[in-house]
């Protein structure tokens, strides 16, 4: 079963320095019908003006992942870490037993827009923890990219929990075929572009849940789609 999450349908909070969409609910944007999917629990659409950000704030027991898709995001935490992450970065930070970290436009010119993943852990009270790791257009050019996973296979980021996230970025009718196994579920999000899945046209901000086993067709539809796939246990 495929279900489609239209981006213009998610909730929005403006703040005039940030304009975020949230594809699940999130701070006072509530729906009962969209609290999650699996074990993704946030996919938070960011756009943060130049020289903005979050100033330090905390969060514990979940995964987070950070996927800058223009510019770049500064990053600060209190286990030590401080970088900048841009197109091409996967970054994780687990809260784990408690963490604060700030999240700033590392430009004062240019816009930084990014997406915010928050995956539940499979326990909690782990270890806080923080990885960062760049991948190349080429890596995931008409084929889709392991960039995280709970083993950290492949050179991609360890996540806490039993998902496996893919990049993939596609030119006008190139295709991916991926089948769904029967104990998993998948969540595609269009980060940019727009696509087609088994012949159902999608644009950047929407996502699609599959349920059921399935044989997935993944079709670009513009020069520059660029897609996450997360594979879950069901």
């Amino acid at each position: 079963m495929i279900t489609i999450r239209s981006g213009s349908e998610r909730g929005n909070a403006n703040f005039g320095w940030l304009d975020s969409r949230h594809t699940f609910s999130f701070g006072s944007y509530y729906d009962p019908a969209h609290m999650g999917f699996g074990h993704l629990r946030v996919i938070n659409e960011d756009k943060v003006a130049p020289g903005q950000g979050f100033p330090t704030h905390s969060h514990r027991d979940m995964e987070i992942i950070s996927y800058v898709i223009d510019g770049a995001l500064e990053h600060k935490d209190s286990i030590g870490n401080g970088s900048i992450i841009r197109p091409g970065d996967v970054q994780r930070m687990s809260a784990g037993t408690g963490i604060s970290h700030s999240e700033y436009n590392a430009s004062r010119e240019n816009p930084v827009h990014f997406l915010q993943i928050w995956i539940l852990p499979e326990k909690q009270g782990i270890e806080p923890g923080y990885e960062q790791t760049y991948f190349s257009p080429e890596e995931n050019q008409g084929k889709l990219r392991l960039v995280g996973s709970r083993d950290g296979r492949d050179g991609s980021i360890t996540i806490h929990q039993d998902v496996n996230l893919y990049a993939a970025r596609l030119t006008i009718d190139e295709q991916i075929d991926y089948t769904l196994q029967s104990d998993r579920i998948v969540w595609i999000q269009v980060v940019r572009g727009g696509m087609a899945l088994n012949g159902q046209s999608l644009k950047a901000g929407d996502g699609v849940a599959v349920k059921a086993a399935e044989a997935l067709m993944i079709q670009g539809q513009s020069d520059d789609t660029e897609i996450l796939l997360f594979d879950m246990a069901g």
